[in-house]
């Protein structure tokens, strides 16, 4: 998924996205030449932990 359509798919701003995908804990982002992109299917296994988790809040 390209940076727009992680974006829509977690319903936060691009810029937000962004800085959770260049996080270095960021499990699902992978950067191919200047752009960044997630792996839908541990992106989803991610929000699945989070939301496990008290609370369920990832902070970047």
């Amino acid at each position: 998924m390209n940076l727009k359509e992680v974006s829509e798919y977690l319903g936060i701003g691009e810029t937000k996205t962004r800085e959770l995908l260049k996080s270095r804990n960021c499990p699902f982002s992978m950067k191919i030449g200047y752009r960044w992109y997630a792996n839908k299917k541990i992106l989803d296994k991610w929000i699945q932990e989070q939301s496990e988790k008290k609370g369920g809040i990832y902070s970047i």
